[in-house]
């Protein structure tokens, strides 16, 4: 599915409408006594998600903001990421059990954000790239996958480099990255900045796959070595056939 800037826009729009305002930290801030008199009054009641959809602030990042606040106070110091990400994604880290059991209600409870969420996205970006391995090998093709770029050195890989190029609508493909989500612009500017181009920069054109669909209008850079598609190509020449054809 593709879809013009205009519709995206138009949709963008309409769900803004819909969706409640968000409201700063600094209301969230002034919520924390909130918090810890629910707690007090009922320890095992879902008081930090609650406080979460009142304001309609993601439940995980509050779970996130009063985790890093209590751990602050208990240290005195600001607590790393790599620690607040682990006690998120296994909440009986936490050394207090009341304010464990509130993270974790955040946590599953969020279907947006969170390291649940993350665990679905790893998931489904890895089934796709399962499926489009099947599909390269039905059509007979030869690659390398980024676990085999990874040791031959490669720091930054696309998820397939074609050992023999071939053409998909005129142009020709050396590498084909899969991506299991919709194309808009920020992140395609961001896949562009870190990814994409630094691709092209190493191995040469290539096929970016959003599984999802895209704004058609993105697909703007098939001239200088980026191509843009939201299914695996099935008009796929390769070099055998040309020259079969000559």
């Amino acid at each position: 599915m593709k879809l013009s800037k205009a519709q995206y826009d138009e949709i963008a729009q309409f769900l803004g409408h819909v969706q409640p305002t968000r409201q700063s930290l600094r209301k969230l801030k002034e919520r924390f006594p909130r918090y810890l008199n629910g707690v007090m009054k009922n320890a095992a009641a879902p008081v930090l998600l609650e406080l979460a959809n009142e304001v309609d602030f993601a439940p995980s990042l509050m779970a996130r903001i009063v985790l890093e606040r209590f751990l602050k106070e208990q240290e005195g110091t600001i607590p790393s990421k790599t620690l607040i990400n682990s006690m998120l994604r296994d909440p009986s880290q936490i050394p207090d059990g009341v304010l464990a059991n509130q993270v974790y209600q955040c946590t599953v409870n969020d279907c947006c954000y969170g390291p649940l969420v993350d665990c679905i996205k790893h998931a489904i970006g890895h089934e796709h790239e399962v499926l489009l391995r099947e599909m390269l090998l039905e059509k007979n093709l030869s690659f390398l996958a980024e676990e085999q770029l990874r040791a031959k050195g490669y720091d930054k890989t696309p998820d397939f480099i074609l050992e023999v190029p071939v053409a998909v609508e005129g142009h020709i493909i050396h590498w084909i990255e899969s991506k299991a989500s919709f194309g808009d612009e920020c992140s395609h500017q961001a896949y562009l900045q870190d990814q994409f181009w630094s691709y092209w920069n190493r191995f040469g054109p290539g096929l970016v796959i959003y599984w999802y669909g895209f704004i058609e209008e993105l697909d703007c850079h098939r001239e200088r070595g980026i191509l843009l598609k939201d299914c695996f190509p099935t008009d796929i020449v390769t070099l055998r056939h040309s020259m079969a054809q000559h």
